[in-house]
Parts: C-alpha cells; sequence; structure tokens
C-alpha cells in the first residue's frame, strides 16, 4: 500500500513568532504533503516559516498575506505539487481569510483553508452563509475545506457552553449538503478539543476539515495533535493555541 497523502491545517498563532523552528521541526515529523496555516503573516518569522516548508519540499505556495498590514493574520498553503488559485464569485469575502486553490496531486483535488472570524466581529455569520453557498454549488470534484471554523456542535464539541444554534446549525447544514465533517465521520461519539480558553481552562473543538462526497472515498484518518516544547514544562499551548488538524487520503483512489 502507497504512504498516505497527508493534510496538516493548524493556527499557528500570531504568526509563529520564536516557534517558528519548532513549528517547522514538527511538520516536517509529520510528513505533510500539503499544509494549510492560519494565523500566517507578513512578518519576519512567517516569512522564514515560508522559507523553511519550501526546503522541506513543500515550495508550491500561495499565500493570502497583505505586506502593507504584516501583523495581519492571513493563511498560507503550501504542497509538494503545483496549486492553482481559484476564485468564486460566491465565495467568503473576509479579507485574507478565506484560500481556495486546486492541488495538483497525482489526483487532483481541491482544498478550501479558512480562519472564520468570532462571532464578535459581526462577520462570522456572512462567511457562514458564504461557505454554505460554495458547499451548495460545488461542481467541481473531490474538495475539502479545512481550518479554525470557531464553530463546533452543542455538546459534543465544547466542555462548557459556548456554541450556539446558528454554529451547530452550519455544521449539520454542511453535513446535509453531503460536506462530512471528517473527524466526526470517522469518530462519531469522541471527544476531541483543539483549543481551550485561557481563563476557565474549558476545552473546544474549533477546527475541522469538511470533505466532500467525491473525496471521502479516500479518507484513511483525521486525528488532532498538540505540539509541546521541551523547555516549556509540558505546556500544551506553548507552540501553538490551537491543535494541529491532521488529515490522511488514500494516494490513490
Amino acid at each position: 500500500m502507497s504512504r498516505p497523502l497527508r493534510i496538516v491545517a493548524w493556527n499557528i498563532r500570531a504568526g509563529g513568532g520564536r516557534r517558528v523552528d519548532l513549528i517547522a521541526d514538527r511538520l516536517q515529523s509529520w510528513g505533510a504533503d500539503v499544509v494549510a496555516l492560519s494565523e500566517f503573516r507578513a512578518t519576519p518569522p512567517s516569512l522564514q516559516l515560508r522559507q523553511s516548508l519550501a526546503g522541506q519540499g513543500l515550495g508550491h505556495q500561495i499565500s493570502t498575506v497583505d505586506p502593507t498590514t504584516p501583523a495581519s493574520n492571513r493563511l498560507l498553503i503550501a504542497s509538494r505539487w503545483p496549486l492553482r488559485a481559484i476564485r468564486l464569485r460566491n465565495a467568503p469575502t473576509e479579507p485574507g481569510r478565506w484560500c481556495l486553490v486546486e492541488v495538483g496531486a497525482p489526483q487532483a483535488f481541491t482544498l478550501g483553508s479558512m480562519h472564520i472570524p468570532n462571532a464578535v466581529t459581526g462577520r462570522k455569520y456572512p462567511y457562514h452563509a458564504a461557505v454554505l453557498n460554495v458547499a451548495r454549488s460545488w461542481r467541481r470534484g473531490p474538495a475539502l475545506l479545512v481550518g479554525d471554523t470557531n464553530s463546533g456542535r452543542i455538546g459534543i464539541d465544547e466542555e462548557a457552553p459556548c456554541f450556539t444554534r446558528r454554529e451547530d446549525g452550519w455544521v449539520q447544514a454542511l453535513e446535509d449538503l453531503r460536506w462530512r465533517d471528517s473527524f466526526r465521520h470517522l469518530h462519531p461519539d469522541a471527544r476531541a478539543y483543539t483549543w481551550y480558553s485561557p481563563n476557565g481552562r474549558n476545552g473546544f473543538r474549533l477546527d475541522q476539515a469538511f470533505i466532500n462526497r467525491r473525496l471521502i472515498p479516500r479518507l484513511i484518518d483525521t486525528r488532532y495533535e498538540w505540539v509541546l516544547s521541551p523547555n516549556c514544562n509540558g505546556r500544551r499551548d506553548a507552540v501553538s493555541d490551537h491543535a494541529a488538524l491532521i488529515v490522511d487520503l488514500e494516494a490513490q483512489p
């Protein structure tokens, strides 16, 4: 059996900062073939990380960074295979927080990277609606949408009440459109948290991969991993305050 095709989606927190070497080392240890990073920036640490990924063979890269606002949180997609940006009229318009690409792997697929704003911004639910429009009208073959959605299901994806019916309903609407939450598809009742509140220390699963019916036959595994720093007494959030999302696909259908 051939090695799986591995996609890693990860919110690296504030551009990576002094943690970029640890982030790069971990991505290399996972053997990522495609990486989708949230909170990537146009700052020197992020640019260093970009070069490190190219040195790992992930030299095909598309970013949404704006050099005029280098500290703004944006996205980076890096791949072993060529990437082609796709622009859709009904896609989210949130600046820098949506990126859709065709990945030119031996069996090509489309990858959408998302970083959905918090509800307090007033921009979360318009983003939700746009994602549903993309999913509803999709005609482009195998695809998955990954990233930090700041959303989840009531009860099972939270240690304390947090998610609203609108957020829960958004996830259910994607399921109804046959875009499966890949972790829940494989682990229907499992508890897994990808971010913890700094005050209450309650856990929430904020990071997902939604995979469409054309790609789900190739799904092997979806899991989350926290990265610990050897110099921070085992602190879960020392490298990033989010766990990484790892999706394995069959390289050949």
